[in-house]
């Protein structure tokens, strides 16, 4: 039978979403795998849901690590660090902000944003509310990934911000790492969506051949994230930045495998006729490519080779 889903828009489901989770346990407080659980619950329910919301607690997270008033309750935040030629955001001696900031998911409903605005020498964060930006419309969207929350070029045009944190303090707090290894829980949570749709059809046979690469991917992966939030945990103050290149990476390929695997259990029936998993498949495609992939795998290296016995059991 084929699947038609019909859901309420992105804005309304994060916001009630937002009201029944208004927060989840801050990185390194002693719950990180709480959190991580939640971001994977997120993930495996709707990647373009868990977009809008792991940018929220990412947020607060943010905040509470700079010492920042938290948002709002009610209110919906996002944060926009895209970097690049199409950037041109700067910020004058008046804390207002000029120019265009790429890749701004959400950008049409969330109540606020953290902004970041690099100079030559420095990156400094800014909380802007939406009242202060434009959305360009007019960007391009052709992509099925992600389709649910384009990710369009805000203008600032004399935007009133406030600075949030010191220069370069967004990037220097160890809970920049913290976060990105979040990012990598909702890829998980996505893959495990897709795995378990597997899961009758692949009981016997090659079928259950494919089904166990499957787990010989995620299976390790998990491991690698339940590991990782004890150690940030237990040293919060730490950025733990080779475990999270390392998970980042781990999971990434093991979400780059399952979606080859289910093709190859599935055939294109599902991909073809269930609206939940196609959208699935192509959502975590473009999602995944929030990895730095080589770039990561070249800097791990480089850090393993100049260590004695760095796989010592």
């Amino acid at each position: 039978m084929l699947d038609t889903v019909s859901t309420p828009p992105l804005a309304d489901r994060a916001r009630h979403a937002l009201l029944m989770q208004p927060a989840l346990p801050q990185p390194g407080g002693g719950n990180t795998l709480q959190r991580w659980r939640a971001l994977a619950r997120l993930g495996a329910e709707d990647l373009c849901l868990a977009k809008v919301l792991e940018a929220h607690y990412d947020a607060a997270a943010i905040l509470h690590d700079l010492g920042a008033p938290a948002p709002a309750d009610g209110t919906l935040w996002a944060v926009w660090a895209a970097e690049g030629p199409a950037c041109t955001v700067r910020a004058d001696a008046f804390n207002r902000l000029h120019g265009d900031k790429p890749w701004c998911s959400g950008s049409m409903f969330v109540d606020a944003a953290l902004v970041t605005v690099r100079s030559p020498d420095a990156a400094q964060l800014y909380s802007v509310a939406a009242a202060d930006w434009q959305s360009l419309d007019a960007d391009p969207w052709p992509a099925a990934g992600m389709a649910g929350i384009r990710s369009t070029t805000v203008r600032f045009n004399a935007a009133l911000a406030q600075a949030v944190g010191g220069r370069d303090a967004y990037l220097q707090r160890p809970g920049f790492w913290h976060g990105g290894a979040g990012i990598a829980a909702v890829w998980f949570g996505a893959a495990t969506a897709l795995a378990e749709r597997m899961q009758p059809a692949c009981a016997e046979g090659l079928r259950a051949r494919l089904l166990g690469k499957v787990d010989l991917a995620l299976a390790p992966a998990a491991a690698l994230l339940r590991e990782l939030a004890v150690k940030i945990d237990q040293a919060p103050d730490l950025p733990h930045r080779e475990d999270v290149v390392r998970v980042r990476s781990v999971v990434e390929r093991a979400a780059s495998e399952v979606l080859d695997l289910a093709g190859r259990a599935l055939g294109p029936a599902p991909m073809c006729m269930e609206a939940t998993h196609a959208q699935r498949w192509a959502d975590l495609t473009v999602f995944l490519r929030q990895s730095h992939a080589d770039k990561d795998w070249a800097w791990l290296g480089a850090q393993r080779a100049l260590q004695e016995g760095p796989w010592s059991l």
